[in-house]
């Protein structure tokens, strides 16, 4: 199947400075967010304390819950809606104290219970996460998307020259940004399967952009005299276009699926997938790419 017509030649590397204006104005929206507006929410797995899921048979309001945690002093923690509106499902996290985790977690169930009857009180779930565990997850977490850019580098390097690698390693740091300033902007939770979200974009749009390089490597072997290299580039990009869009498409499709339909527990985790393969797409055209050509001279 071929969305574009065999041929066909668009010129992005002409859309550079515009693309480049606009990748550079959401990393600074994004920056700014993650460092001194919003900031970072980490979930329960980074952030420590006690999570409590928990669906009511009655309707019941964020009002009505948080109310009912004032005898046990914990009025402030966080009380979130999930699921349908006809669940009545909540998400109930309290922050760090210096009280054991079970302890707070059967003050919960108990308040809950008192206030609205026990018969009328479902507890799904409860996540309990210590300091030292939650600080020792932060850090790997992170360090895992370090060691994983470290190891592209290494790949891309090897496999064609460093210019290749330096262009694929700005895509991938341009997609990771903006999905976390995504998170950060919306206020969404940075969690474990959220990580592992980030991992599996990093891999995506690997996969894209070396889809691309290797059509530019193929038509680079085949020029001969003298030609521009912009010119290469739109057309090896032209090429792999319907590729690119029929795989982002199809995977997109999948993730809105289990966006939509999958439960609260994987919410986060395909919704970083969502952006991720869309911003993703769009830096292997138009990131590494420009990237490229900058560091190349133009004309071979």
């Amino acid at each position: 199947m071929e969305l574009i017509r065999p041929g066909t030649q668009i010129e992005f590397m002409k859309k550079k400075n515009i693309a480049f204006a606009l990748s550079i104005a959401l990393i600074v929206l994004s920056l700014t967010s993650i460092f001194f507006l919003k900031g970072i929410n980490y979930g329960i797995d980074f952030a420590g304390g006690t999570e409590v899921q928990v669906a009511f048979t009655d309707p019941v309001n964020t009002g009505d819950v948080r109310g009912a945690m004032d005898p046990i002093g914990l009025n402030n923690s966080i009380i979130q809606r999930i699921g349908a509106p006809d669940d009545h499902e909540f998400l109930i996290r309290t922050p760090m104290m210096n009280e054991a985790s079970d302890d707070i977690s059967q003050k919960i169930k108990g308040a809950l219970e008192g206030a609205f009857g026990g018969e009328k009180v479902d507890i799904r779930r409860i996540d309990m996460v210590g300091s030292a565990v939650s600080k020792d997850l932060k850090q790997k977490g992170f360090l895992s998307l370090f060691y994983a850019g470290i190891g592209i580098l290494i790949y891309i390097w090897w496999r064609f020259e460093f210019k290749f690698s330096l262009g694929a390693i700005l895509a991938l740091i341009h997609d990771v940004i903006i999905t976390v300033g995504i998170f950060s902007l919306t206020g969404k939770e940075i969690n474990l399967p959220v990580i592992a979200a980030l991992l599996t974009i990093v891999g995506y749009s690997l996969n894209d952009t070396i889809v691309v390089f290797d059509r530019i490597r193929e038509n680079l072997k085949k020029a001969s005299g003298s030609f521009e290299f912009s010119s290469l580039l739109d057309n090896s990009i032209s090429q792999t276009l319907s590729r690119t869009l029929l795989t982002s498409f199809t995977t997109l499709i999948v993730v809105l699926c289990l966006y939509l339909l999958g439960g609260s527990v994987i919410h986060d985790f395909a919704f970083a997938l969502m952006v991720g393969i869309i911003v993703g797409t769009y830096s292997s055209i138009f990131i590494a790419s420009p990237t490229l050509l900058i560091m190349s001279s133009g004309k071979k």
